[in-house]
């Protein structure tokens, strides 16, 4: 069984920056994918941005150049920075895991809100 605590969200001013961590526990998995959805409220869930084990990433349009997605595979771990926040960014962000065999995981969310 695969485990995913998600810290750093918060609040924060518009033109700030938040960095959300992730770190996967368990045993027995071998991971392929990670990203960040995020949902605000009466809207659904949404792509953020995604990391494949390769390294390869991938960015919703509207987070592109303000967002950076990276990972450190030694602690089976994805962070999201974000800067030049928008009040739009607000929303719960939730991370995901995807094993090779495409079992997929979600954490529990954090809150993230930009506001003045």
């Amino acid at each position: 069984q695969v485990q995913l605590v998600e810290s750093g969200g918060g609040l924060v001013q518009p033109g700030g920056s938040l960095r959300l961590s992730c770190a996967a526990s368990g045993s027995g998995f071998s991971i392929y994918y990670m990203a960040w959805y995020r949902q605000a409220p009466g809207k659904q869930r949404e792509l953020v941005a995604s990391i494949t084990n390769s390294g390869n990433t991938n960015y919703a349009d509207v987070v592109k150049g303000r967002f950076t997605i990276s990972r450190d595979n030694a602690k089976n771990a994805v962070y999201l920075q974000m800067n030049s926040l928008e009040s739009e960014d607000t929303a719960v962000y939730y991370c995901l895991l995807e094993t090779v065999n495409r079992r997929t995981y979600w954490g529990q969310g954090t809150q993230d809100t930009v506001s003045s």
